[in-house]
């Protein structure tokens, strides 16, 4: 029976207490410290009024707080929601009039407005305070946090999971790639992730190993802390990876094993890295519904070109069509569902539902559909071929056109805009946009009015301006042959 949040700090603090559970760069907790100092940060949450079933939004950066704050939101019940620092003041208030939380715990990046938000150095006093918090029996199967993705229409969408979800997927990769007390796992990623806080500090706990938080994104800044703090799994994403493969001076002596998520990791970057660094990068492909990995290389080192890796024993993986569950091999939309064999079998369950208008509507049927298209092989390799959904990766981060799009169209001389990506070698796509408008366009408008409203990594960065835009029967954009427009198309003004 999978436990709680709390519940998977038992085996350590018992067995060794005094060990480090997180390493950041404001210091070390022992797994006897995080558990005194989420107990702390749970009375400081109930002295500012948060009670089972409230929100707690948080805007931190990659440090101790930001676990501690997690872990004492799970121990009252209450509701977890991550907000990206990277994120615009706009998008970060989306984000919040969509959650509604009671408190926001508001680092230096927090650019939003909230009568709730707690700045950094008022939140350190309310926990060194002390106050105790009453206990609070947990359901694990109620909902426990939110994490917001955007779906097809650029509209943030609140993907809402319990406790259970979030430990089952620890547990399962705990078991089957032998973690132990030995794995130190660094992550660079974002903790408001919600992905990150389940694969960085859940799945470690769960081993009983050490999670080492990075604050830094550039590839020298995170081999040095690789380096300092003899980090053995590192989940990066392939732009960082290029990078690495590029740098043979950089050490990364003492990994294990080298994640590679958030896009494809094309096969000929995997070659030379190995070649340059002796590092195998292990592929994974997920989703926040998932929740995190439903598929990653096995720990041995065994990889197919193309694929994205095994898929996990408690899931059963498989393609779909309009028609039903596809024979082995076959492409379609890739849908995911519990296990029905096996050791795990019936222990994945999918999101409790979405969060709509301050309320949780609750999910329907036991399985995920993922939008995304590709096949299983008879020994459970996974390989996706293309993205039902329009997404653009870039570097690992999405951007959704349909987001893009809203934001370029506020400005008035715009009568029609259409947002894709374009193959890049480092970033694996990067954002391009073509814009038709009766008078020529200023660059310098546009991106202004992107970076008000749009994380930065999400403004085009190549530009055209056309006459009109190619569209089909049903007055659709035709977006196969967007790429093939920017070579004539007319370039925006730079005054």
């Amino acid at each position: 029976m999978i436990g709680t949040i709390a519940g998977i700090l038992g085996p350590a603090l018992r067995d060794r207490p005094d060990a480090p559970a997180l390493i950041g760069p404001s210091g070390t907790l022992s797994y006897a410290a995080l558990d005194r100092a989420a107990d702390a940060a749970a009375g400081a949450l109930w002295e500012l009024g948060v009670r089972p079933g409230d929100r707690v939004a948080a805007c931190l950066p990659n440090d101790l707080p930001i676990v501690v704050a997690f872990h004492a939101t799970q121990r009252l019940g209450a509701v977890w929601v991550g907000v990206a620092e990277a994120y615009s003041a706009a998008e970060q208030d989306q984000l919040v009039a969509l959650s509604e939380p009671v408190i926001v715990l508001a680092g230096a990046k927090w650019k939003g407005e909230h009568p709730g938000a707690i700045d950094s150095a008022r939140w350190a006093r309310l926990v060194a305070a002390g106050h105790g918090a009453p206990a609070v029996e947990v359901d694990p199967f109620a909902p426990a946090a939110i994490a917001f993705t955007s779906g097809t229409t650029g509209t943030p969408k609140g993907i809402v999971h319990s406790q259970h979800n979030l430990v089952v997927p620890g547990a399962v990769l705990v078991a089957t790639r032998g973690y132990d007390h030995t794995l130190r796992r660094g992550d660079s990623l974002a903790m408001t992730i919600l992905n990150m806080l389940v694969l960085g500090t859940l799945s470690t706990a769960q081993a009983q190993g050490c999670a080492v938080l990075i604050d830094r994104r550039d590839i020298a800044g995170i081999a040095e802390q690789v380096r300092l703090h003899e980090v053995t799994v590192w989940n990066g994403v392939p732009a960082q990876i290029y990078d690495l493969a590029r740098r043979p001076d950089l050490d990364f002596g003492s990994l294990r094993e080298m994640w590679s998520g958030g896009a494809d990791t094309p096969q000929d970057l995997r070659r030379t890295l190995h070649e340059v660094h002796g590092i195998a990068a292990h592929t994974t492909y997920g989703f926040t519904e998932a929740p995190t990995v439903v598929a990653i290389d096995p720990v041995d080192g065994r990889s197919v070109p193309r694929a994205s890796g095994m898929v996990l024993p408690h899931l059963d993986v498989a393609a779909y069509d309009a028609g039903g569950r596809l024979p082995v091999g076959v492409e379609g939309e890739i849908v995911i569902e519990a296990a029905s064999t096996g050791p795990w079998a019936g222990l994945w369950r999918p999101p409790l539902g979405e969060w709509r208008e301050g309320a949780l509507v609750p999910g329907t049927g036991t399985r995920v559909h993922s939008g995304d298209i590709g096949a299983i092989d008879a020994d459970g390799w996974l390989t996706v071929v293309d993205r039902k959904k329009l997404v653009i990766v870039r570097g690992g981060a999405n951007v959704y056109p349909a987001e893009v799009e809203r934001v370029l169209r506020l400005h008035p001389d715009v009568e029609a805009t259409a947002v894709f990506g374009i193959p890049d070698a480092r970033l694996g796509e990067r954002v391009a946009a073509l814009v038709v408008a009766r008078e020529p366009l200023k660059r310098a408008e546009l991106d202004e009015l992107c970076r008000t409203h749009l994380a930065r990594y999400k403004v085009p960065e190549v530009w055209g301006q056309v006459p009109s835009l190619p569209t089909n029967q049903m007055h659709k954009v035709n977006r196969s042959s967007l790429a093939g427009m920017l070579p004539t198309a007319s370039p925006l003004k730079e005054h």
